[in-house]
């Protein structure tokens, strides 16, 4: 859609507040970039609160900070330049696609020495033994690139979630408790490294507890509408049948579960809650979109490690085609109904 004629549906109503759930799955985010980097073209949108987790959280973080400074253009040019510096971070990183799959054009790194080698010692020794400094050089990226302090007063609520070691219950931070730590503990995958401890709490990824959670943008933020970018597949055909396959598809259901269990509240509750201004119906009044891509199913685990910048940029433009994808067919759903089928989350209950 051309600038000028966004610039004529503008004219006709006034912004739409939406909210945007984000989830995780590290260079696999950079699907979500595209997604954010096209929906921020949209004048018709304003954007309430963003839920994340993981890459969820660094994109939205990064997507806040940068409209607080410049808008959706600093929005935009503030997620191109953090996934750039997470490419050139990586340009020396173990972690490259050999020479076949180069040649194929294949993105996985399943043949990756040095990841076969880590994927192997992540299931046999502790990451407290492996790196027992805590090293994580997205620490620096993320302290470089979001200005914390103006999270504080930006006009967009964040909520990220991290799950909570020994009471095994998700936490909500928000803007003003929002640290590197903290999205480093959204993101935190205990096989590969030490719990994040803030305040004398200690945190792993917040896929185990709600990727991402729904909960706050119901309870907390003014939009009925929420926009899904999912980068775990919900579905995936066939049956796995190597350990690796096995092992990634029960990741895959274990990190959509609660967000799917907040998906079947909003239909139950659809169905049965008053009219009112009651929790229940809030829950009820919550219209869900999602913003899908086929691809996401035909990468494997190991490209999550995969931060090669003609990968990213494959990425985004994928996650640019589905959101403008999403737009033409389903834009007049929002504000006016749920563009997905909750009711069918239910069938099977």
């Amino acid at each position: 859609m051309s600038n000028s004629r966004r610039e004529d549906r503008r004219s006709d109503r006034e912004p739409l507040l939406i909210d945007l759930a984000l989830q995780g799955g590290g260079a696999h985010g950079a699907f979500t970039w595209g997604v954010l980097d096209r929906l921020l073209e949209e004048p018709n949108l304003q954007i309430d609160g963003i839920s994340g987790t993981s890459a969820g959280a660094m994109n939205a973080a990064v997507l806040v900070d940068g409209y607080a400074e410049g808008g959706p253009d600093g929005a935009r040019a503030a997620l191109a330049a953090f996934w750039k510096k997470i490419s050139d971070a990586a340009r020396f990183s173990p972690f490259q696609r050999g020479p076949i799959d180069i040649a194929l054009g294949r993105w996985t790194l399943d043949h990756s020495p040095a990841f076969l080698t880590m994927d192997l010692l992540a299931r046999l020794v502790s990451p407290y033994d492996l790196n027992p400094g805590g090293f994580n050089p997205l620490r620096d990226i993320l302290a470089e690139c979001i200005h914390f302090e103006r999270l504080n007063s930006a006009s967009i609520k964040i909520f990220v979630n991290a799950t909570n070691v020994r009471t095994g219950r998700g936490h909500i931070f928000r803007n003003a408790e929002i640290t590197p730590d903290v999205l480093l503990a959204s993101a935190c995958l205990p096989q590969l490294f030490q719990a994040i401890e803030i305040d004398g709490e200690a945190y792993w990824d917040g896929g185990y507890s709600g990727n991402p959670s729904i909960t706050p943008l119901v309870l907390e933020c003014r939009s009925r509408d929420t926009i899904l970018v999912p980068i775990n597949p919900i579905e995936r055909p066939g049956t796995p049948r190597s350990a690796r396959e096995i092992l990634d598809r029960m990741n895959e259901v274990a990190f959509n579960a609660v967000t799917l269990k907040e998906l079947k509240m909003v239909a139950l509750l659809r169905q049965v809650a008053d009219p009112g201004k009651c929790e229940g119906a809030l829950w009820a009044e919550m219209r869900i979109h999602s913003v899908r891509n086929p691809t996401m199913t035909e990468l494997g685990y190991s490209s999550k490690l995969n931060a090669e910048w003609s990968f990213l940029e494959m990425l985004r433009d994928e996650g640019r085609r589905s959101a403008d994808e999403f737009f033409k067919t389903h834009g007049r759903d929002l504000g006016r109904k749920s563009s997905i089928n909750l009711e069918a989350l239910l069938e099977h209950t």
